[in-house]
């Protein structure tokens, strides 16, 4: 018979893998909240696709190449990071762990590496800011109706030393997600879309609330035009995040952004549009070294990570697994799953005779396959 003691250590010691992290978020999360999270647009084939697609990939792994020594440390817009590997931006981390935002703070600064904040965050941009001072961090944009709600906000992450603005391309309207529409999501009481705190107050006009805001705040006019509306406010880097074809590349190329993460949002805005790292070879092959190109979407083992480096992401960012970090054990639980990950890419670089990061290109992937 196993004392409490026991179990409890048995029970700790099962976090082997992400998977683990999303099964103990899923009983321990309300199902409002687990929904969210979870959530796809539509019947969530591209949400699904992004997992799948990656399945598909096989490896040509390079034997006898002495990989006693390795080194996964990479770099993202000059900055050095412990691996290719950060943290997409995410909304109300506070719904999985009391202290949201600064427990992903405080866990990305302990592993180095970056933390792209969400303008939806149930932390404050000063908060997040003052929970790790030393901590690599980039803010995630959406472009409001009242244009001078995102002048604000750029002003206030660029005096606090965030480091690049992630504009969001993807949402002109937000995806239908069923479950958030059964299960009618609202933010508790308790918590709120920090960074505006006070500014929507009374302002839920009869289009009701979404996702914390007033219905209808996002600007759905967005063009390339505000690129450089944006260029012309702030002197940070603009990374675009939401692109998933060649044509729109080579826009944001010649557009001047510094970056680019392909992304689908986890599968919640289109449904029907391909996986990320389907759409990455046609993009890197566009841009050509000219700026830096990152993925999000459906990144959950260190051979995923592998896979997308190869394929020529810079870095890739994981969305949902970070939360389910969070909802194991906050910030210890976060940092849980990004050593997992750093871990488990490290053995499939080793297996594959990689050394380090500049050694993971193409010759890697088996084409045939694809």
């Amino acid at each position: 018979m196993t004392t409490a003691r026991e179990g409890t250590c048995c029970a700790e010691m099962a976090m082997v893998c992400l998977t683990d992290f999303e099964e103990y978020a899923k009983e321990h999360l309300s199902k409002a909240t687990w929904d969210y999270y979870a959530a796809g647009a539509d019947e969530c084939c591209t949400r699904d696709d992004n997992l799948m697609a990656y399945k598909r990939i096989r490896l040509r792994p390079r034997i006898l190449r002495d990989v006693s020594v390795s080194d996964t440390r990479t770099t993202v817009q000059g900055t050095e990071i412990s691996f290719p590997v950060g943290i997409a931006p995410t909304a109300f981390h506070c719904l999985a762990w009391h202290e949201g935002e600064m427990a992903t703070a405080r866990a990305t600064e302990a592993v180095n590496t970056c933390y792209i904040t969400s303008t939806y965050s149930t932390c404050s941009v000063e908060e997040i800011a003052a929970a790790a001072p030393n901590g690599y961090r980039w803010f995630q944009l959406y472009v409001y109706r009242d244009r001078k709600l995102s002048e604000s906000i750029i002003h206030r992450v660029e005096a606090l030393g965030y480091k690049a603005l992630v504009l969001t391309v993807d949402v002109p309207y937000t995806g239908k997600r069923r479950n958030d529409i059964r299960n009618q999501f609202k933010l508790p009481p308790h918590l709120k879309v920090k960074n505006f705190d006070g500014v929507f107050q009374e302002a839920a006009g009869p289009a009701g609330e979404e996702y914390g805001v007033p219905a209808n705040t996002l600007d759905p006019s967005i063009s390339w035009k505000d690129v450089y509306w944006l260029q012309s406010l702030t002197r940070l880097p603009i990374i675009i995040k939401g692109i998933l074809t060649k044509e729109d590349a080579e826009l944001a190329v010649e557009h001047g952004v510094q970056g680019i993460i392909v992304s689908n949002h986890g599968g919640r805005q289109l449904d029907g549009g391909p996986a990320t790292i389907d759409a990455l070879s046609e993009i890197v092959d566009t841009v050509q070294g000219r700026i830096e190109v990152y993925l999000d979407g459906g990144v959950r083992t260190g051979s995923d990570v592998l896979k997308a480096v190869a394929l020529g992401a810079k870095c890739v960012f994981i969305g949902r697994p970070a939360v389910w970090g969070l909802a194991y054990k906050g910030e210890e639980g976060l940092r849980d799953v990004l050593h997992i990950l750093n871990d488990e890419f490290r053995l499939s670089m080793a297996l594959s005779g990689c050394r380090n990061v500049a050694e993971i290109n193409r010759n890697l992937i088996q084409f045939s396959k694809l």
